[in-house]
Protein backbone atom coordinates (compact mmCIF):
# COMPACT_ATOMS: atom_id res chain seq x y z
CA UNK A 1 0.00 0.00 0.00
CA UNK A 2 1.10 3.27 -0.49
CA UNK A 3 1.27 5.41 2.41
CA UNK A 4 2.97 8.75 1.88
CA UNK A 5 4.54 10.78 -1.16
CA UNK A 6 6.31 13.12 -1.98
CA UNK A 7 6.69 15.24 -5.39
CA UNK A 8 5.76 18.15 -7.51
CA UNK A 9 2.44 19.03 -8.78
CA UNK A 10 2.24 19.02 -12.65
CA UNK A 11 -1.68 19.20 -13.50
CA UNK A 12 -4.41 20.72 -11.10
CA UNK A 13 -8.07 19.70 -12.08
CA UNK A 14 -11.53 19.99 -10.30
CA UNK A 15 -11.00 16.90 -8.53
CA UNK A 16 -7.85 15.89 -8.12
CA UNK A 17 -3.78 16.70 -9.10
CA UNK A 18 -1.14 15.11 -11.00
CA UNK A 19 1.97 14.53 -8.44
CA UNK A 20 5.45 13.27 -10.55
CA UNK A 21 7.15 11.80 -7.87
CA UNK A 22 10.75 10.11 -9.76
CA UNK A 23 9.52 10.59 -13.02
CA UNK A 24 6.05 8.79 -12.65
CA UNK A 25 3.27 10.65 -12.58
CA UNK A 26 0.44 9.34 -10.31
CA UNK A 27 -2.87 10.85 -10.49
CA UNK A 28 -3.98 11.79 -6.54
CA UNK A 29 -7.90 12.51 -5.89
CA UNK A 30 -7.55 15.16 -2.95
CA UNK A 31 -11.07 16.91 -1.12
CA UNK A 32 -9.68 20.43 -2.43
CA UNK A 33 -7.62 20.75 -5.23
CA UNK A 34 -8.05 24.45 -5.30
CA UNK A 35 -5.31 24.16 -2.50
CA UNK A 36 -2.60 22.90 -4.93
CA UNK A 37 -0.70 25.42 -7.75
CA UNK A 38 1.35 24.00 -10.52
CA UNK A 39 5.26 23.62 -9.89
CA UNK A 40 4.60 23.73 -5.91
CA UNK A 41 6.49 20.63 -3.91
CA UNK A 42 4.22 18.78 -1.97
CA UNK A 43 3.71 15.46 0.86
CA UNK A 44 0.52 13.95 0.85
CA UNK A 45 -0.38 10.92 3.35
CA UNK A 46 -2.16 8.47 0.99
CA UNK A 47 -5.16 5.94 0.99
CA UNK A 48 -5.26 3.36 -1.99
CA UNK A 49 -9.12 2.48 -2.28
CA UNK A 50 -9.95 -0.87 -4.49
CA UNK A 51 -12.98 -0.40 -6.14
CA UNK A 52 -14.67 -3.82 -8.48
CA UNK A 53 -15.65 -1.08 -11.66
CA UNK A 54 -12.94 1.47 -11.49
CA UNK A 55 -9.73 -0.31 -10.18
CA UNK A 56 -7.59 1.51 -7.99
CA UNK A 57 -7.99 5.12 -7.18
CA UNK A 58 -5.05 6.86 -4.97
CA UNK A 59 -6.37 9.48 -2.50
CA UNK A 60 -4.17 12.72 -1.26
CA UNK A 61 -4.33 14.44 2.09
CA UNK A 62 -2.52 17.45 3.64
CA UNK A 63 -1.99 16.01 6.78
CA UNK A 64 -2.34 12.86 8.66
CA UNK A 65 -5.58 13.70 10.91
CA UNK A 66 -7.43 15.02 7.74
CA UNK A 67 -6.40 11.04 6.11
CA UNK A 68 -7.44 9.91 9.55
CA UNK A 69 -11.03 11.38 9.83
CA UNK A 70 -11.55 10.42 6.21
CA UNK A 71 -10.64 6.87 7.03
CA UNK A 72 -13.28 7.28 10.02
CA UNK A 73 -15.92 8.71 7.61
CA UNK A 74 -15.37 5.88 5.12
CA UNK A 75 -15.70 3.19 8.07
CA UNK A 76 -19.61 3.85 8.30
CA UNK A 77 -21.70 1.40 6.52
CA UNK A 78 -22.57 2.53 2.73
CA UNK A 79 -20.26 6.02 2.68
CA UNK A 80 -17.77 5.63 0.86
CA UNK A 81 -14.76 7.43 -0.64
CA UNK A 82 -16.45 10.35 -2.54
CA UNK A 83 -19.01 11.04 0.23
CA UNK A 84 -15.83 11.41 2.02
CA UNK A 85 -13.84 13.24 -0.02
CA UNK A 86 -17.29 15.30 -0.22
CA UNK A 87 -17.32 16.28 3.20
CA UNK A 88 -13.91 17.62 3.64
CA UNK A 89 -13.68 19.24 0.73
CA UNK A 90 -16.43 21.62 2.48
CA UNK A 91 -14.80 21.41 5.91
CA UNK A 92 -11.18 20.41 7.41
CA UNK A 93 -11.08 17.60 9.90
CA UNK A 94 -10.77 19.89 12.40
CA UNK A 95 -13.97 21.46 11.93
CA UNK A 96 -15.56 18.22 11.03
CA UNK A 97 -14.67 16.43 13.97
CA UNK A 98 -16.37 19.00 16.32
CA UNK A 99 -19.33 18.94 14.56
CA UNK A 100 -19.23 15.54 15.40
CA UNK A 101 -18.15 16.20 18.85
CA UNK A 102 -21.20 18.64 19.53
CA UNK A 103 -23.69 16.15 18.06
CA UNK A 104 -24.31 18.89 15.49
CA UNK A 105 -26.71 17.32 13.36
CA UNK A 106 -27.91 20.56 11.63
CA UNK A 107 -23.82 21.88 11.10
CA UNK A 108 -23.70 18.58 9.50
CA UNK A 109 -26.99 18.22 7.36
CA UNK A 110 -25.75 21.59 5.52
CA UNK A 111 -22.85 20.06 4.01
CA UNK A 112 -23.77 19.63 0.23
CA UNK A 113 -24.61 16.08 -0.22
CA UNK A 114 -25.20 14.93 3.37
CA UNK A 115 -28.94 15.60 4.11
CA UNK A 116 -30.34 15.03 7.57
CA UNK A 117 -30.49 11.31 7.95
CA UNK A 118 -26.82 10.87 6.97
CA UNK A 119 -25.84 13.27 9.57
CA UNK A 120 -27.60 11.36 12.18
CA UNK A 121 -25.99 8.15 11.15
CA UNK A 122 -22.33 10.00 11.21
CA UNK A 123 -23.00 11.44 14.62
CA UNK A 124 -23.86 7.90 15.94
CA UNK A 125 -21.02 5.68 14.63
CA UNK A 126 -18.55 8.44 14.92
CA UNK A 127 -19.06 9.84 18.52
CA UNK A 128 -17.44 6.95 20.36
CA UNK A 129 -14.26 6.91 17.79
CA UNK A 130 -13.82 10.73 17.87
CA UNK A 131 -13.44 10.37 21.79
CA UNK A 132 -10.61 7.49 21.28
CA UNK A 133 -9.29 9.88 18.95
CA UNK A 134 -8.96 13.01 21.23
CA UNK A 135 -7.43 10.07 23.88
CA UNK A 136 -4.44 8.83 21.30
CA UNK A 137 -3.03 12.27 21.16
CA UNK A 138 -3.76 12.46 17.06
CA UNK A 139 -5.51 15.66 17.43
CA UNK A 140 -3.28 18.69 17.48
CA UNK A 141 -3.08 20.35 20.45
CA UNK A 142 -4.63 24.06 20.09
CA UNK A 143 -8.12 21.77 19.06
CA UNK A 144 -7.68 19.54 21.59
CA UNK A 145 -9.38 20.79 24.58
CA UNK A 146 -12.18 22.58 22.93
CA UNK A 147 -13.52 19.14 21.53
CA UNK A 148 -12.37 17.43 24.97
CA UNK A 149 -15.42 20.19 26.58
CA UNK A 150 -17.87 19.19 24.15
CA UNK A 151 -17.78 15.63 24.77
CA UNK A 152 -17.40 16.38 28.26
CA UNK A 153 -20.93 18.55 28.08
CA UNK A 154 -22.47 15.39 26.76
CA UNK A 155 -21.02 13.07 29.11
CA UNK A 156 -21.59 14.85 32.09
CA UNK A 157 -25.69 15.79 30.48
CA UNK A 158 -25.76 11.54 30.17
CA UNK A 159 -24.75 11.28 33.77
CA UNK A 160 -27.79 13.44 35.06
CA UNK A 161 -30.14 11.56 33.43
CA UNK A 162 -31.01 13.03 30.39
CA UNK A 163 -32.19 10.89 27.75
CA UNK A 164 -30.50 10.39 24.19
CA UNK A 165 -32.82 13.12 22.43
CA UNK A 166 -32.45 15.66 25.27
CA UNK A 167 -28.74 15.12 24.99
CA UNK A 168 -28.65 15.65 21.12
CA UNK A 169 -31.48 18.45 21.25
CA UNK A 170 -29.27 20.92 23.59
CA UNK A 171 -25.75 19.87 22.01
CA UNK A 172 -27.74 20.95 18.71
CA UNK A 173 -28.68 24.06 20.82
CA UNK A 174 -24.96 24.62 21.93
CA UNK A 175 -23.43 24.59 18.69
CA UNK A 176 -25.79 26.75 17.02
CA UNK A 177 -25.45 29.54 19.85
CA UNK A 178 -21.99 29.14 20.31
CA UNK A 179 -20.75 28.30 16.78
CA UNK A 180 -16.77 29.00 16.38
CA UNK A 181 -16.20 30.04 19.99
CA UNK A 182 -14.08 29.01 22.68
CA UNK A 183 -16.15 28.45 25.53
CA UNK A 184 -15.31 27.27 28.91
CA UNK A 185 -16.71 23.84 29.98
CA UNK A 186 -18.95 25.37 32.51
CA UNK A 187 -20.31 27.78 30.31
CA UNK A 188 -21.29 25.14 28.52
CA UNK A 189 -23.22 22.85 31.10
CA UNK A 190 -24.92 26.35 32.43
CA UNK A 191 -26.10 27.14 28.63
CA UNK A 192 -27.09 23.24 28.33
CA UNK A 193 -28.92 22.77 31.83
CA UNK A 194 -30.53 26.37 31.09
CA UNK A 195 -32.04 25.31 27.91
CA UNK A 196 -33.28 21.80 28.92
CA UNK A 197 -35.13 23.47 31.83
CA UNK A 198 -37.45 25.20 29.10
CA UNK A 199 -38.59 22.04 28.58
CA UNK A 200 -38.16 22.94 24.65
Amino acid sequence: MIDYLAGVVKNVREKSITVLVNGLGLLVLVPRASDYVQDQSIQLYTYLHWNQEQGFSLLGFATELERTVFLMIIDCPKIGPSIGLNILSQVNAGAFLKLISAQDEKGLSALNGIGPKKAEQLIVELKHKVSKLLVSGTVPAEDQQSFVEWHNVSAVLSSLNYSKPEVTKAMTYLAAKYNGQNCSLDQLIRSALAYLATGV
